[in-house]
């Protein structure tokens, strides 16, 4: 339960790109997206509303895009000309870094799907979690062609801190094999 009074759920995750038509594509054809909408663009030349609603430069234009990324998560894309936009991707260490995980019941054949597209780079190899609360879990990161880190995580049904806890957290369903 969110501690927030009127907030049920997360309702979207938003991440900024260089080119929202090339973002909008991988999401789509690559990971399976579904386009809701797209709009913008959005802007006040006359006022200060992008540096007061936003935090960002009052000249600054967005374009939006929403996405349905399986059944229950909506990923947000945002292409922003700005007069003092910072155009260098954010480290996962940065403040402000960030990535997106998927949940895969077979991590070498997403693996495989994901880096037959140009542009996907794995960062290392797939790796498996021996000790601690995630014990068993099996994970890579990728960096798609406009920056964005991916993880794919492989998780087995029962893990570590299951048996100190009630918490769980969401999994989503398994794929039929």
């Amino acid at each position: 339960m969110i501690s927030v009074p009127g907030v049920g759920a997360v309702h979207h995750v938003a991440y900024t790109v260089p080119d929202l038509g090339r973002a909008v594509a991988f999401f789509t054809d690559v990971l399976g997206a579904e386009l809701a909408y797209l709009t913008g663009p959005v802007a006040d030349p006359a006022g200060l509303w992008m540096l007061r609603q936003l935090g960002v430069h009052r000249d600054a234009v967005a374009h939006i895009a929403m996405l349905r990324l399986g059944p229950v998560t909506n990923v947000e894309l945002f292409e922003y000309t700005s007069p003092d936009q910072r155009r260098v991707y954010p480290r996962n260490s940065d403040w402000g870094g960030h990535h997106l995980a998927l949940a895969t019941d077979d991590l070498d054949a997403s693996l495989d799907h994901l880096t037959a597209h140009e542009g996907v780079v794995a960062l290392g190899a797939p790796q498996t979690v021996t000790d601690g609360p995630i014990a068993g879990v099996r994970f890579i990161y990728l960096r798609t062609p406009f920056g964005l880190h991916l993880e794919l995580s492989e998780i087995p049904e029962r893990l570590p801190f299951h048996d100190d806890t009630p918490v769980r957290l969401y999994d989503p369903p398994r794929a039929a094999s």
